[in-house]
């Protein structure tokens, strides 16, 4: 591992140097940023998955949706349709992609779209469908717009303060581009975690002092079906049972796994994975199917005895209403007030 990490570190320099070149041509403003009339709220980070984007955007979704005329904008990484699309009742998960399919799925009364260009994307949401407030979904290191208010996640277990580029690390943008950020979030959080641990985080992170660090962890929900039936776990535990993973870090959900002391096999794959029939045939070969949501929607028509977990962040310390707040505070500094 160490020779392939020395290996690597050129690619490591040479990728860092075009990030930082880039990020200077923004800053100087020879790229030019655009700011758009809608709220908009981005959620990002500076690595390469696992920090827990879609559960934000969800959660943000419950939290303002009452309130606001609510779409959310994601690319739609590995789709199959090119262009702006906007999700409907007919929309398959190879048009909308994974995430963006399952966000609809679950919140079908909020507008969903999809474009690779998120300027062209917001303009088309603003003209069509007129939002109240446009969530930007994993947007952070899209600099072609400038957002009301970006929201930068970490994982507790890889901060990005103690991360390196890509290809020796996860960092696909620059520790310095979280003085964009007007909320960091740590996420994947134990449950509970001193003050003394959160300061040292926050040490770590090093932020300005007028930046908010919150701290959540995950929650999961029962595994269920199609149709939302529990699956029972006393009665698997003689089956032969899988767990099928193409997200980027699985470990989070492993360890709750062991908590409920499940015996399966781990089939883990790469963060969207398109599946194949003979990953399919592979599947179908156990008695019990158990899989994130995520890669729920990519299976459900084709494995049998498939069941999803859900997942959600939770805020300690009812930081929850906290971030609502300085939203909205973040907001109205930007806008005119929202009514």
């Amino acid at each position: 591992m160490q020779l392939l990490r020395k290996i690597a570190y050129p690619f490591a320099l040479i990728y860092g140097l075009v990030v930082h070149v880039r990020n200077y041509l923004y800053d100087i403003n020879v790229f030019s940023s655009t700011s758009f009339n809608t709220p908009t709220i981005c959620v990002g980070n500076l690595s390469v998955g696992g920090t827990g984007k879609t559960p934000m955007i969800e959660f943000l979704i419950r939290t303002f949706c009452k309130q606001y005329r609510i779409a959310v904008l994601s690319r739609g990484y590995r789709r199959k349709s090119s262009g702006f699309q906007m999700a409907n009742a007919a929309s398959t998960v190879a048009q909308l992609g994974d995430e963006p399919f399952q966000i609809y799925r679950n919140y079908p009364n909020t507008i969903v779209a999809v474009d690779a260009d998120r300027a062209n994307g917001i303009e088309r949401l603003e003209n069509e469908q007129q939002p109240e407030m446009i969530l930007l979904d994993d947007a952070f290191q899209h600099r072609k717009v400038k957002a009301s208010c970006n929201i930068l996640l970490t994982a507790f277990d890889n901060l990005y303060s103690e991360d390196t580029f890509l290809p020796t690390g996860s960092l696909r943008d620059s520790k310095n581009q979280a003085k964009r950020a007007h909320i960091i979030v740590v996420t994947k959080c134990p449950s509970k975690i001193s003050n003394k641990d959160k300061l040292g985080i926050r040490t770590l992170l090093n932020p300005s002092a007028k930046v908010p660090v919150l701290f959540a962890s995950f929650g999961y929900d029962h595994f269920v079906d199609a149709d939302g039936i529990k699956l029972n776990l006393e009665a698997i535990e003689h089956k032969k049972v899988a767990l099928v993973t193409g997200i980027a870090n699985a470990g989070h959900l492993l360890r709750h796994l062991n908590t409920l002391n499940l015996n399966f096999d781990h089939l883990e794959y790469a963060d969207h994975h398109l599946y194949k029939n003979e990953d399919v045939r592979k599947f179908n070969t156990y008695d019990i199917v158990l899989t994130t949501q995520k890669d729920f929607v990519k299976l459900e028509a084709k494995v049998d005895r498939l069941y999803y977990v859900g997942v959600r962040h939770q805020f300690l310390n009812e930081e929850d209403q906290l971030i609502k707040q300085l939203i909205l505070t973040i907001i109205k500094r930007r806008h005119e007030p929202l009514t």
